[in-house]
């Protein structure tokens, strides 16, 4: 009689205790991607790059230093730092996301099991940000934008691409990383696919409150080249037309390596020409909306487009 009554209270009090859990933080928007932090050997070379030939404004101005910002907008930007050692093979430092509150994001990640820092940074231009990593240990950033953005330059008309719309990095185990990036911070499926079409090599999974996305590089080798790391963790400016964006390349004295055209049609249906930066990372230009039905699976969300103001 008497077990029976401590099962009765134990059931009881079961549903309270669950009850009394803390939920999550309220999870703040995800509105794109904020920038991408990449290895440089070579700045005065990287500044050619990403100055003069893509005709991004470069911040700080002047000769380049670690640290220095390429703006393809107002809001979105390749940053450039001296490797930790030399020869690095990984060029890749970090991606970073916009969010509308880095510190409610950094409670929401915090209150999910994520670990977190103790503080957000606050940068000169008042930008708040914060780095965790991922499953695999991959750096991921969240910054809410500042009051102090860069005014509209007088160079923007040469930019080739004023928006990033997406960036992509190796990756091993898809179900780990679906966990961080689609449970705990509401990216979608916005496609997959690969070659031969039914393995799937890339996953493209996007932020839930825009069209930007990030790139799951699947199938690379166990112990990968600096090329083949190159070729994997890499960003895509989007354009509208990527037979107008050879034009100017060509007008600006870009050498293409072969006499066959560098416009590939793209398995997800979207025209694209690759380069490579100085240090080998991939800079794959992409148009915003695909030629043809894509391969494998259809798209699941919204076609991205240029950005309505720099």
């Amino acid at each position: 009689m008497l077990k029976s009554v401590v099962t009765a209270a134990a059931a009881a009090i079961l549903p309270a205790l669950a009850l009394a859990q803390p939920a999550p933080a309220p999870r703040p928007a995800i509105t794109g991607i904020s920038h991408v932090t990449l290895f440089a050997d070579d700045l005065a070379k990287s500044q050619q790059f990403y100055q003069g030939l893509l005709g991004w404004d470069q911040v700080p101005s002047g000769p380049a230093s670690s640290g220095v910002r390429f703006y393809a907008n107002h809001s979105q930007y390749v940053a450039l730092l001296s490797p930790p050692s030399p020869g690095l093979a990984n060029r890749l430092d970090s991606v970073t996301f916009s969010t509308a509150d880095a510190e409610a994001m950094r409670k929401y990640l915090g209150s999910v099991g994520v670990m977190v820092p103790d503080n957000i940074t606050v940068e000169a231009d008042g930008s708040r940000s914060f780095v965790v990593h991922d499953p695999e240990g991959n750096k991921v950033g969240f910054s809410q934008q500042g009051n102090h953005t860069p005014a509209e330059p007088a160079s923007a008309s040469q930019s080739l691409s004023s928006h990033i719309i997406h960036a992509g990095y190796v990756v091993h185990d898809r179900t780990v990383m679906d966990h961080f990036y689609k449970d705990l911070l509401g990216f979608h499926l916005y496609w997959q696919g690969g070659n031969p079409p039914e393995r799937v090599n890339w996953v493209m999974m996007q932020v839930p409150n825009g069209t930007d996305w990030i790139e799951y590089m699947l199938m690379l080798p166990a112990d990968p080249s600096r090329v083949e790391l190159g070729t994997a963790n890499h960003f895509s400016p989007g354009v509208v037309s990527v037979a107008e964006l050879q034009q100017k390349l060509e007008a600006r004295g870009w050498k293409f390596s072969s006499d066959r055209s560098p416009q590939t049609l793209g398995v997800d249906g979207k025209m694209q020409i690759g380069l490579r930066d100085p240090d080998g990372t991939r800079v794959e230009f992409m148009e915003f909306a695909p030629v043809k039905e894509p391969c494998c699976s259809p798209y699941t969300g919204t076609q991205p487009g240029p950005f309505a103001n720099w």
